[in-house]
């Protein structure tokens, strides 16, 4: 009975530890190629999932950093920023804040209400553009039903912080990188049962459009740099 147990387990075990060096993998420091541009992508548990793929896709023409955690909340990213940042020059910045926002109490412990995420969402901006760096604001990715994933694993609408970090993003003259919506017509086989979490496919079609958007950014500045 016990071998019937460890071989039912073995495979959730196996995806489990798979899960783990993946997310160690990601956020671990990376060699910066001489003569190469330098990315940081800052964002949550999904964009730990897209981080080694967005590396595979600009191999050779990014350094593609991470922040070396999930950067959950606008609130806690204002908490860790300089750290993130640190001494060295960013040429793109790719960013997103908003699933941990939108996370109500209990499990929600860095909650902010949209009118709270916005004026964060603004603070960040100011101090990321700071830098010199070109910045690129992902949306946030749907969350399944409605929002209720248990009784203590609640959500408020995505759309309404969606458009709440839209407003400042323009208003400030921020590229967007619309991952919701690139995602939402295949969300339903792309994603975990009753989870915010994607699949390796999901991970990778998000990818895609990150390193996307961080090429055409890196193709201005370089237009910029000639003109």
């Amino acid at each position: 009975m016990k071998r019937l147990l460890i071989l039912f387990a073995a495979p959730a075990m196996l995806a489990v530890a798979a899960r783990s060096y993946a997310a160690d993998a990601a956020m671990a420091p990376v060699k910066d190629a001489p003569g190469l541009p330098r990315v940081l992508l800052i964002g949550d548990s999904i964009s730990i999932g897209y981080t080694l793929p967005v590396r595979e896709l600009l191999q050779g023409k990014a350094n593609v950093h991470r922040v070396p955690d999930n950067a959950s909340s606008s609130g806690y990213g204002l908490s860790r920023l300089d750290g993130w940042l640190g001494d060295g020059k960013w040429d793109v910045i790719h960013f997103n804040f908003g699933l941990h926002d939108a996370k109500l109490p209990p499990e929600g412990v860095r909650h902010a209400p949209p009118e709270v995420y916005q004026e964060q969402l603004r603070q960040l901006v100011a101090r990321m553009r700071a830098t010199g760096a070109r910045l690129i604001w992902a949306t946030t990715t749907p969350v399944p039903n409605g929002g209720y994933l248990a009784p203590d694993r609640r959500f408020g609408n995505i759309d309404t912080y969606n458009a709440a970090a839209r407003k400042v993003m323009e208003e400030c003259g921020v590229a967007i990188d619309d991952l919701g919506a690139a995602i939402a017509p295949h969300v339903d086989k792309m994603r975990k049962p009753n989870d915010v979490h994607f699949t390796d496919e999901g991970s990778a079609l998000l990818a895609k459009c990150v390193a996307s958007s961080i090429e055409a950014e890196l193709a201005k500045a370089a237009k910029q740099r000639k003109q």
